[in-house]
């Protein structure tokens, strides 16, 4: 494994970046802003080579993008209600950065941060603190994002946390993927099949109601493999509420600390497949709804709606507030661990 290691000065301080390239020449790049994943550059069936992850020119502008590109959103990836949970009967109050609710942490999250950068031999290690009263939780956490990069295309991410004191945690990544190549416009065309008969309805704010809800019969069925766009359009107020999937799907079968495979995502044209494989209880479907606007993309445009879609391992959201929700608290002397694989295949 080739590793190259670079940084760049920024106002907020220096950024590192590391590029893992393997034998058959395809690489990962990493960011230390975020934890984050900038770059995924993977081979199709005709050999060739694309950048299939969304990301920015600067490496500045992941901060404060609202596409959290890439990122590690934490404390709390997700919605929290109107920004508010209780633990032993005492009511924390988070900012409120998403219409009247908490999302991925606050303003100052873990996705908006330099994470401590290192390498262990080919892992590259980010880890941060996050200390008691940060974004108004509690307790002094430590966080470590790990991720390898296979000869076989490979890219395994570990997650873990540690607190002092009982807090709410839920870690992700963010990355947003199309298989054509990142300046390739629209992932509508691309297929997707998950092992999620039930998602989570919301109301407008897209917080969860509190039911799991079948799929069948409604346009947010993907157990059958379609494209993404196939059925966006319809009159569902999913679909309504988010201008298009923005949806937390229930993984069949969860077992905690069992690695299963959740989603898999293809481009027909490219021949490129990404399989994504957690120990996490769900998955949030995004297919970048609002990336308009967004800040300039490594090709010199700015992205469009629907140009790459997310699909998000993760607790639940507003799981604090929702009892017959997987618990996402953390206790002292407990450590908070999960995994992502997302291996790039060719069809």
């Amino acid at each position: 494994m080739n590793i190259e290691k670079k940084s760049v000065i920024s106002s907020k301080g220096e950024i590192t970046l590391f590029t893992l390239t393997n034998a058959a020449g395809a690489s990962v790049t990493l960011s230390s802003l975020g934890a984050g994943i900038v770059a995924a550059t993977v081979p199709g069936k005709d050999g060739s080579m694309a950048d299939v992850v969304l990301g920015y020119t600067n490496p500045a502008d992941y901060f404060g993008d609202g596409p959290c590109a890439g990122k590690t959103p934490g404390r709390y990836a997700n919605r929290i209600a109107k920004g508010q949970f209780s633990i032993d009967g005492k009511q924390y109050q988070l900012a409120i950065n998403n219409g009247p609710n908490a999302l991925h942490g606050g303003p100052e999250g873990f996705c908006n941060l330099i994470w401590n950068a290192a390498l262990d031999g080919d892992t590259v290690v980010f880890t941060l603190h996050s200390p008691d009263g940060d974004e108004n939780y509690p307790g002094n956490l430590d966080a470590t994002v790990k991720y390898d990069w296979t000869e076989d295309c490979e890219l395994k991410i570990t997650l873990s946390a540690v607190c002092d004191a009982k807090t709410v945690i839920n870690l992700t990544n963010h990355a947003y993927f199309n298989l054509a190549g990142e300046n390739a416009g629209s992932v509508l065309d691309h297929t997707l099949q998950m092992a999620c008969s039930r998602f989570l309805p919301t109301d407008d704010t897209l917080v969860p109601l509190g039911d799991m809800a079948p799929v069948a019969g409604t346009p947010m069925d993907f157990t059958a493999t379609k494209t993404l766009g196939q059925d966006i359009k319809q009159d569902f107020p999913a679909l309504n509420y988010g201008k298009g999937y923005d949806n937390c799907y229930v993984v069949d079968g969860y077992e905690p600390g069992v690695l299963k495979k959740v989603a898999v995502l293809t481009h027909e044209p490219s021949g490129r497949v990404l399989e994504v494989s957690t120990t996490q209880p769900a998955a949030q479907v995004y297919t970048g709804n609002w990336l308009g606007g967004s800040p300039v993309s490594k090709s010199g445009r700015p992205y469009n709606d629907y140009d790459g879609v997310a699909i998000e391992c993760q607790g639940m959201p507003d799981a604090p507030n929702h009892d017959n929700f997987p618990s996402q608290l953390l206790e002292p002397g407990q450590t908070y661990c999960h995994t992502i694989v997302y291996a790039f295949k060719v069809k």
